[in-house]
């Protein structure tokens, strides 16, 4: 399994994990005030979606580059 691959079956269930925080966080603010730390857990995933999405995001252009770089 190549690393891209890697990082894109993360990014999917890294996202499951961010949504259901956000879906857990909404039902205890139904509930009254929630606790600081419930919000800063759903931070975990969120940080971890920016780093694998910007990762994904650069890399057709960096295969694009090195392709470029190969034929001259």
């Amino acid at each position: 399994m190549t690393i891209s691959r890697l990082v894109r079956t993360a990014h999917r269930w890294i996202s499951i994990a961010f949504t259901a925080g956000v879906i857990t966080y909404i039902v205890v603010m139904t509930q009254g005030t929630p606790p600081i730390w419930l919000g800063l857990f759903a931070l975990v995933p969120l940080i971890l979606l920016l780093v694998s999405g910007l990762y994904l995001f650069v890399l057709p252009y960096v295969t694009r580059a090195r392709a470029g770089a190969a034929k001259a």
